[in-house]
């Protein structure tokens, strides 16, 4: 297993156990064959353990692990505080309380604000008093770094990032979520500003190790490498640096000991220029059947209206490329939890995003047709609900 150190100086296991994945059954989590993958990756060198307050029985499968095998002292807890929840401060201790019994413990190593998609939503936290309780949290141990997990546009994340001295963050990246959500630009800032980060959906959901077509599969079968696609997608990641740990959702022990080797094959800056150019190619093909030739590149923003156009199309063709259902989903976390998110409907025909597209994108047309895919009515009636669930508490930020 390969190593790197956090902010202070704390060496991480590159790989990192994603707990929202355990099979369960009926809707209670196998914990007997979940101890069996977590042991198997632990012996194999992974130190750091992610969970959360809303995965179902994850972070009491977790901490009854831990304890029962005598580990705790020797892992990493990874868990969040599920500030979409919070409308008043009392709860934040309420949830951060229960998060530790459930764990068994009484510290947590690394404690994230979950999912934020907007700087609205940290600065409702803040208005809770949200930096004292972190700082009383660290001074007294129980909190040893704070950091946050982010679905959004990289502005907003770039914005938070610099807000506060964040020990760490979280974002969704893989080579075909290079220039979405956080992406690239997000990668940079972090590294400037010496903000580790840990990565998720390094498989996008399974849509890079089991999904992809077959034009890719065979591209990768004859490449000289002879790599798994689970392989390149990892080794993508593990070649950059900034980037800490890379979570995985294992949930069986074949897929653990895959992972544990890749992980101690890997390097940072392995990668030849012939593996990037490769990585790219396979991007390409696999974007052949994408609605949108948005390469993410961002030159058509700030929209006047602030429609999110890169993020609205990354949606849109995952549609077409993965499923209706997988792109509605990253709407949903990416898009429509912004505060101020503005739809399509909001576009005033201006013309200036296509005045600067290197693609020659008809954007006016295609922000509509986006939009018609992603919100037919009854989604619009969800989205209206989450919404008003989500971003409580924000509308005076």
């Amino acid at each position: 297993m390969q190593y790197r150190e956090d902010k202070h100086g704390n060496k991480l296991s590159i790989l990192g156990y994603g707990c929202m994945r355990f099979t369960s059954h009926g809707g209670k989590i196998d914990v007997k064959k979940a101890e069996k993958e977590i042991m198997e990756a632990y012996l194999s060198g992974v130190n750091y353990f992610d969970t959360a307050y809303l995965y179902p029985g994850s972070e009491e499968t977790l901490g009854t692990i831990l304890q029962r095998n005598k580990i705790r002292e020797k892992v990493n807890i990874a868990t969040k505080l599920p500030q979409y929840m919070i409308n008043n401060s009392k709860l934040i201790d309420k949830y951060f309380n229960e998060e530790l019994i459930r764990l068994k413990t009484d510290y947590i190593d690394y404690y994230l604000m979950h999912s934020l998609t907007d700087y609205a939503q940290w600065e409702k936290l803040k208005s809770f008093g949200i930096i004292e309780w972190i700082k009383n949290k660290k001074e007294n141990g129980q909190i040893r770094n704070i950091g946050f997990s982010y679905h959004g546009g990289p502005e907003m994340f770039i914005k938070i990032l610099n807000d506060y001295n964040w020990d760490f963050a979280q974002i969704q990246y893989n080579y075909l979520d290079e220039y979405s959500q956080a992406g690239r630009s997000g990668l940079e800032e972090a590294k400037k500003l010496n903000i580790p980060l840990i990565i998720m959906e390094p498989l996008r959901g399974g849509t890079l190790a089991n999904k992809l077509p077959d034009s890719v599969k065979k591209m990768m079968k004859n490449n000289i490498r002879h790599y798994s696609p689970v392989k390149w997608s990892f080794l993508w990641l593990f070649d950059q640096e900034g980037i800490n740990v890379v979570l995985s959702g294992m949930n069986s022990l074949e897929m653990v000991k895959e992972n544990c080797a890749i992980a101690d094959y890997s390097r940072l800056n392995s990668f030849s220029d012939e593996d990037r150019e490769f990585i790219k190619e396979v991007v390409k093909e696999i974007k052949k059947s994408q609605k949108v030739g948005c390469t993410g590149c961002r030159y058509c923003m700030p929209c006047v209206k602030g429609i999110d156009i890169p993020c609205l199309f990354s949606a849109y063709n995952r549609m077409y490329y993965e499923s209706k259902m997988a792109g509605r989903v990253e709407f949903g976390m990416a898009y429509v939890l912004r505060k101020d998110a503005a739809f399509a409907d909001a576009c005033i025909k201006c013309g200036k995003c296509e005045s600067h597209c290197p693609q020659k994108i008809n954007i006016r047309e295609e922000i509509i047709k986006a939009d018609k895919a992603l919100r037919p009515l009854h989604i619009k009636v969800a989205i209206k609900v989450l919404r008003a669930f989500m971003l409580r508490g924000t509308n005076k930020y």
